[in-house]
């Protein structure tokens, strides 16, 4: 299979999933209406953010989490139309030197495939063997497949070595496969693999959160998750957000990190506790090639207008962004300051891309 085709098929199947921790990827297999990912993609959460390629983002139910695999099943509540992709066959499990790709969203970065060989094929890391690959794999590849010459399935990307150079690794897919049949035979309810004996049960068999099967007292975390609480500054800029009519689930990158769509523009919000500042981008339109002089001045004749709010160009993007020191943000100040935000935000943007020749970003990608 030519590997153009591999990764665009992948693509259409790829999900980037976030939680209050941070965000990492997840690929959609259709036989079983299931996305697979890591579970410490999703730990501590019984719902997460999850997006793809043409599909907003919604929050999904996480069914399914394995801690000795690291694996995790999340449902997704409506049918869509997705391609088929295969999961290989147990006894085709990787060799030294055969070619694989690695696809998922490193650091945000969406749709990212790379390319290596398998270094090990069995690497063993507290009692599971890994296949190991020298292709590179980032934070936020965790939870994406890792796909052979032939297009399949042959493990899922689940950590890396701190500072290594290329060394990261798998989970085979036996071990997909295997919690596949087991999940399965659950009737789909919500389970988790026991740590100690390794046996799959549904939530609703846990006798007073102990495994029914061997007694081992079963940490509370994996079954009832106790809902994310912002605190301090995050919990202020979530405030607002609410009071403007956010949800702030769907809005949540992180702990301190949230990306907003209003309109065409797309807002990203941080707070950068080392400088204690509160920075919100909104992300307009790029710069046309002709047309640049008169969008320069209408840009700088426009902050003058502006009150607290300031156009900046970062290469070709042209921005609207807000900074707020953390002891001034408040929801009598913020409310308001945010909301002009927002409504400036797609305001200008439709100005610069219907009367001023700008472009429009590939919402697709970002």
């Amino acid at each position: 299979m030519v590997t153009q085709d591999v990764i665009e098929q992948y693509r259409n199947v790829l999900f980037q999933i976030a939680t209050p921790s941070g965000t990492g990827t997840g690929f959609y297999l259709k036989e079983h209406k299931l996305i697979v990912t890591n579970r410490h993609v999703i730990q501590g959460n019984n719902e997460v953010v999850i997006s793809a390629r043409n599909m907003p983002k919604s929050m999904a139910k996480v069914v399914y989490r394995d801690s000795i695999h690291d694996l995790a099943f999340i449902q997704i509540s409506e049918n869509r139309e997705m391609p088929l992709v295969s999961l290989a066959a147990v006894e085709r499990h990787p060799r030294e030197g055969d070619p694989i790709i690695a696809i998922g969203h490193p650091y945000g970065l969406k749709y990212t495939a790379t390319q290596g060989i398998v270094s090990k094929s069995e690497r063993v890391y507290n009692n599971v063997g890994y296949i190991q690959v020298d292709a590179a794999i980032n934070p936020g590849n965790s939870g994406g497949p890792l796909i052979n010459a032939h297009g399949e399935v042959v493990g899922v990307n689940t950590f890396i070595i701190a500072d290594g150079n290329n060394l990261g690794f798998a989970l085979p897919v036996k071990h997909l496969h295997e919690s596949l049949i087991e999940f399965s035979q659950k009737n789909t309810k919500d389970a988790l693999r026991c740590n100690s004996c390794s046996v799959v049960s549904s939530i609703d068999e846990l006798e007073g959160g102990y495994c029914p099967n061997c007694g081992n007292k079963i940490d509370e975390n994996e079954y009832k998750p106790k809902p994310f609480q912002p605190t301090g500054v995050a919990k202020t800029v979530e405030s607002i957000l609410e009071k403007l009519g956010r949800d702030v689930r769907l809005a949540r990158m992180g702990p301190a990190s949230w990306d907003i769509e209003e309109g065409s523009a797309r807002i990203r919000i941080d707070y950068h506790s080392n400088t204690r500042f509160v920075v919100a981008d909104a992300l307009l339109c790029k710069l046309p090639k002709t047309n640049i002089a008169a969008i320069y001045e209408f840009l700088l004749r426009e902050n003058y207008k502006l009150d607290g709010l300031l156009f900046s160009i970062n290469n070709q993007d042209i921005m609207l962004s807000l900074l707020i020191f953390d002891e001034d943000l408040n929801m009598e100040t913020g409310v308001p300051t945010f909301g002009d935000l927002f409504k400036f935000a797609n305001h200008y943007d439709d100005i610069l891309l219907n009367e001023m020749g700008a472009v429009a970003l590939n919402r697709e990608e970002d």
